[in-house]
């Protein structure tokens, strides 16, 4: 059967089609490979691709199972291609906007200009529930609260990308990232016949080189480890992928202990003294005796090591304040306070709930907007009013009324859509996109980024553990 048959592109920005059977410049050569290929060989090469994953342990967790079960991340071979010119946008505004946000957190912990000064409601930031207030007037090394965030982007009919949301506490993704251009080149090295495409495996290099930069004055050979709730976390993969591509140990908490102010490693060879934790435990659990008490996954007397300087945590601790969704509708104001320019990448259209106009629209239109729960991730407590039935709509405009603070609402954004293995042969599935940003001595983004599907016909969920599934992003070099 042949493989380009029946594709039909609908009313969203395709990616790699600007007319029906007539491909984007970036795309021609690749289309050209796919239309010689029958369906079979491509569903052959898939099957080889998800053994690969699986081979090396390469899974995810579905929340929606009711057992909670690892699955082989699903991997979709027809990659995602970005040319020279957009990806330069891109990485104006995703600088921009880093570097915004890393200044509005050593302000918000600090003077607190930006509220004084009402720019931005202060109601609004101070009442985050990722707001530390134990840790205002703490300095933080090199004044970045952030070296790593994922920043998800989507493309609307227009062609436009708009940023959907900002990852600066924890955010995950960048294995799967590095992972799929492993597996598209052993798989399928043909296509990259004739693509000048930009590597992606600097990443942990780079990482590395910003992690060390971080450490205590007079360290110079630091101590680097990155700590992880452990085996059951869903993103287990990825810490330990990255432990070892950095050479770096992965630790639990209690491999770590606190003694007069310093964080030593139990080993084998007795305790050793560590500079620089890569944490991918969140805020209320890495210290118990400043979050939940309850947590075994956090180390006691950690937020004190740190905030003796005896210590760098990366990402820094209070950063979900900038990860807030209702702060995220402030963006823009941000960006133009700190640094006097108009924002490269523009906001979708935000409702913030706590305010009483924006709250009677909302709960007025639920049927036409997504809901997102401020503090959520992983489209977790999202509803999406299209899809949604009567008694949903009920159920959300309920908790709305009683917590207006949790909630933010967005129109429906029409992701752009790219053809994907479908079946016998291709099918429009929608896709975001997640660039990943690292903060050292200097911002860069890494040149390539997470494309998410959302492998069901006409879904917008895009998330995998919503049973959304990836492909390989290319950014290429001219």
């Amino acid at each position: 059967m042949d493989l380009t048959a029946g594709y039909e592109q609908g009313a969203s920005y395709d990616e790699m089609f600007a007319g029906p059977c007539l491909p984007r410049p970036a795309y021609s050569q690749l289309w050209s490979a796919l239309a010689g290929l029958r369906a079979a060989e491509l569903r052959r090469r898939h099957l080889l691709a998800q053994r690969a994953f699986r081979d090396h342990g390469i899974t995810f967790v579905v929340y929606e199972d009711d057992r909670g079960m690892e699955r082989p991340f699903p991997f979709d071979l027809i990659p995602r291609i970005v040319d020279a010119e957009t990806w330069a946008h891109l990485e104006r505004g995703l600088t921009q906007r880093v570097h915004a946000l890393n200044l509005f957190l050593d302000d918000v912990y600090g003077p607190r200009r930006i509220l004084r000064q009402r720019v931005v409601p202060a109601e609004v930031v101070l009442s985050s529930p990722g707001f530390m207030r134990e840790l205002v007037g703490l300095p933080v090394p090199g004044r970045l609260h952030c070296q790593i965030a994922g920043i998800d982007l989507v493309r609307d009919r227009d062609g436009r990308f708009c940023v959907l949301e900002d990852n600066l506490r924890t955010p995950s993704g960048v294995s799967y990232l590095l992972g799929n251009r492993q597996v598209l080149k052993r798989v399928f090295p043909e296509l990259f016949e004739g693509y000048d495409v930009r590597p992606v495996d600097g990443y942990c290099h780079q990482l590395l080189d910003n992690l060390r930069w971080l450490a205590p004055e007079g360290v110079d050979d630091p101590t680097v480890v990155l700590l992880t709730p452990g085996i059951h976390n869903s993103a287990y993969y990825e810490h330990l992928f990255l432990a070892k591509q950095m050479g770096i140990e992965l630790v639990e908490g209690t491999d770590l202990l606190v003694d007069q102010g310093h964080v030593l490693m139990r080993t084998t060879a007795g305790l050793r003294p560590v500079h620089v934790i890569y944490r991918r435990v969140d805020d209320e659990f890495i210290d118990p005796l400043v979050g939940r008490q309850e947590s075994l996954v956090g180390v006691p007397g950690l937020v004190n090591a740190y905030r003796a300087g005896n210590v760098a945590i990366a990402n820094g601790l209070g950063n979900g304040v900038a990860d807030d969704k209702a702060v995220y509708a402030l963006v823009p104001d941000i960006i133009r306070y700190y640094l006097g320019e108009e924002p490269v990448l523009p906001n979708v259209e935000t409702y913030l709930c706590m305010r009483e106009d924006d709250r009677r629209y909302v709960v007025e239109h639920l049927e036409q907007l997504v809901v997102k729960v401020v503090a959520g991730s992983g489209g977790q407590g999202m509803l999406i009013g299209p899809a949604s039935t009567r008694r949903e709509r009920e159920r959300m405009r309920r908790r709305i009324l009683s917590r207006p603070r949790d909630y933010i609402a967005q129109p429906v954004v029409d992701l752009s859509v790219q053809p994907t293995l479908a079946g016998r042969g291709l099918a429009a599935r929608h896709q975001d996109l997640r660039p990943f940003v690292l903060c050292g001595r200097e911002v860069t983004v890494t040149p390539g980024a997470l494309t998410r599907v959302a492998l069901r016909a006409g879904s917008l969920v895009v998330n995998s553990s919503r049973g959304g599934g990836s492909r390989d992003t290319w950014v290429l070099s001219a």
